[in-house]
């Protein structure tokens, strides 16, 4: 009989009384059977006491039917138990199994192949799903539909049936790229295609049509892209142990860290999306809030079953030694079992998160009662003051998913550093400090509120977030701080997040984007490309569009900052002088901009500011005039940062040459090897040495 590979072969000890080919074909099929009927029977549950599923109405009122009715959520949940497990294999083969040489191999390869077969199934799913949905929302039965062509132009016409045919879409070009992915670096693109493949139905569910819809979309996205990633990751790492591979210890390590963050995120995120769904009232007195208490069970009772298996598991396993064989396989066997049980909770979690986006959600007040509202997703806030501007509060998503995650990633590195005794310069962290700051008060601070209703105060956020925060962010060397403390290779040629993350900055598209040129034409050309077309009105008229806007500004600012006083290594170094004359090419283009804001007499965005009908700052053209000289006030501030950024860095650029010379010098004259500056220095002492005869110092001089 063949062995095969990565598989445990040595025979543990009698005593043990564990069979080698542990678990049997059956015990794997019976623990798949287990966690379908717990899930099917969840999702019954669930949607019985949420009323996901409608009673028969009027016998003249137009049904699509009982099949449409059940279908739609079996079908959702099948798409999000297929989307899961293809996250989950693919990151199982990127990056939890060490694979050497870069290249997917042995259980590696096979995750990765079984993970086109899991994203075949959720794009057949996705499709089945629109189909549904087009006879839900139309009210006919499937059966009544003329032709698939009648079917397809229906889909196309509903938003959740056209998110459907993207999710559809993407599932099937991972399905279509991983038979044809055989390096790590590839499948990590992979990877985030079927991340990204998670995205559109968030954009049309629940979220889309709630109060603070901004908010409600970008929370609910974060939320099912860090659950995928824990659930996903754990069925990888229990499919490793059912097959029996000598590197659990080390795929569990890997995971065991992400889980934990992605469990911090999931209970973050979750808890945000739900308060501005549900009243505290809401919570004990409606069907929506109990299957959010039965949601928020399953996910504490996850998080015990992860320190259960952190306490009497993890610490079991590991490389098995030659006498210690049967242990190896025991602790195995421990972890299979409380992993399988930890699934089976997952799945119905997923079940009742389905049904949730089927029950109807309770009225919090949060009702549009006008377009303003409906448009901000709040209500208009009162005339600006000092208080309001310093102090007030937006419920921007991305703005604290931004700030929450620098700071967490930011103070995780430097505990990784003071855990192995290296030092971190105190600048960098306040500057990096400094930066989040200001991105928070431009986001989610008084300043963000108010840019969302005011011109002016939106071109001061726009400046702070392109022009100020980026310099901040870029001092603080979080890329350096990343290469110091991401984990590395296990094995020999692997590819650990520290190589992936060197291979971004050593890639082609990274070369060409931080060229001078490429930094330069991006920052001022977008600057000119959003403002004076048609596209600033179209992105202002949506939360996502606003918030695509500032994470734009914020990533544009920083790539050009990056090139101009980044402190992290790149492709490329350019001389002080060089920098500091790239500055003062690009701003002149800056402050063309804002005189011509100043001197325009049409409104940019128009009907955006003309639909809030706001009482006060009623002089729409004036506000942008001042929008405009706000604009070229603030744009002198980059130059006296960077000014004195260049400055710096160039002095202590030129200390540590002068220091780097010296111990080349003194390393060259304590080994008695022949130096250019030893023989400078010696020719400048035999100068100045006292003269000892007549005419010897003139010899001195002729040699």
């Amino acid at each position: 009989m063949r062995a095969r590979t990565d598989r445990t072969t040595v025979a543990p000890p009698a005593s043990a009384g564990v069979a080698v080919g542990w678990p049997r074909r059956s015990e794997v099929a019976g623990w798949l059977l287990g966690t379908a009927l717990i899930t099917g029977t969840a999702l019954y549950l669930a949607l019985s006491l949420g009323h996901g599923v409608p009673a028969p109405g009027p016998a003249d009122l137009p049904e699509p039917g009982r099949l449409t009715e059940w279908a739609l959520p079996a079908l959702r949940a099948v798409a999000d138990l297929t989307a899961v497990l293809t996250v989950g294999l693919l990151l199982t083969a990127t990056l939890l199994l060490p694979s050497p040489e870069g290249t997917l191999s042995g259980l590696a390869l096979r995750a990765s192949r079984a993970a086109a077969w899991s994203a075949l199934a959720w794009a057949t799913a996705a499709v089945a799903e629109a189909v549904f949905t087009a006879s839900d929302i139309l009210a006919e039965p499937v059966r009544s539909f003329p032709g698939p062509s009648a079917v397809l132009s229906t889909v196309l016409q509903i938003p959740q049936g056209k998110a459907l045919l993207w999710q559809a879409g993407l599932a099937f070009v991972v399905a279509m790229a991983v038979r044809w992915t055989l390096r790590t670096r590839e499948a990590v693109w992979v990877l985030l295609v079927a991340v990204v493949a998670l995205a559109p139905p968030v954009l049309t569910g629940h979220a889309a049509s709630s109060g603070a819809h901004g908010f409600a979309v970008v929370s609910l996205l974060v939320h099912v892209v860090a659950a995928s990633l824990w659930v996903g990751g754990l069925v990888g790492v229990t499919w490793v142990a059912v097959r029996g591979s000598r590197r659990l210890g080390a795929a569990v390590g890997r995971y065991s860290v992400l889980a934990a963050w992605c469990l911090a995120v999931v209970i973050v995120s979750g808890v945000g999306n739900a308060a501005i769904r549900l009243g505290w009232g809401d919570l004990f007195t409606s069907s929506y809030g109990a299957l959010v208490i039965v949601k928020a069970a399953a996910v504490v009772a996850l998080g015990g079953l992860g320190l259960l298996h952190r306490r009497r598991t993890l610490v079991r396993l590991g490389p098995p030694a030659d006498d210690a064989a049967g242990q190896a396989v025991g602790a195995r066997r421990a972890f299979t079992g409380l992993a399988v049980v930890e699934v089976a909770v997952m799945a119905a979690t997923i079940a009742v998160a389905v049904a949730l986006s089927r029950t109807p959600t309770p009225s919090t007040g949060q009702v549009y009662t006008d377009p303003v509202t409906e448009l901000l997703g709040q209500a208009l806030p009162a005339a600006p003051s000092v208080h309001n501007v310093l102090f007030g509060f937006f419920p921007d998503a991305l703005g604290m998913l931004l700030v929450g995650m620098g700071l967490a990633l930011y103070a995780q590195g430097l505990r990784v550093l003071r855990r192995r005794g290296d030092r971190w310069p105190a600048g960098r962290t306040a500057s990096w400090v400094a930066g989040l700051a200001v991105l928070g008060w431009s986001t989610f601070g008084g300043l963000g509120e108010y840019s969302h209703v005011l011109f002016s105060a939106h071109m001061v956020a726009h400046m702070l977030l392109s022009m100020v925060t980026p310099i901040l962010l870029v001092l603080g060397a979080p890329v350096t701080l990343a290469l110091r403390t991401l984990p590395g290779a296990r094995v020999p040629g692997e590819q650990g997040p520290r190589q992936l993350l060197l291979g971004v900055l050593h890639s082609h598209v990274v070369r060409v984007l931080t060229h001078p040129v490429a930094a330069a034409v991006l920052f001022v050309g977008s600057l000119y490309a959003v403002y004076f077309t048609s596209l600033f009105g179209w992105l202002m008229g949506s939360p996502l569009g606003h918030a695509a806007m500032e994470l734009h500004f914020l990533g544009i600012g920083a790539l050009f900052f990056y090139v101009l006083v980044g402190i992290d290594p790149g492709p490329r170094t350019l001389a002080p002088l060089w920098r500091f004359g790239l500055l003062l090419f690009v701003m002149p283009f800056h402050a063309f901009f804002s005189i011509a804001l100043m001197s325009s007499s049409s409104l940019l965005g128009g009907s955006y500011w003309q639909s809030l009908h706001r009482p006060y700052a009623s002089d729409l053209l004036g506000d942008q005039v001042f929008a405009g000289g706000a604009s070229w006030a603030l744009g002198e501030l980059p130059i006296v940062i960077v000014a004195v950024a260049v400055f710096v860095q160039w002095v202590r650029g030129d200390a540590r040459e002068a220091r780097r010379t010296d111990r080349a010098a003194d390393r060259a004259a304590g080994a008695g090897v022949d130096d250019e500056l030893a023989r400078y220095n010696a020719y400048l002492a035999r100068l100045n040495a006292p003269r000892t005869g007549v005419g010897g110092g003139r010899a001195d001089e002729r040699r």
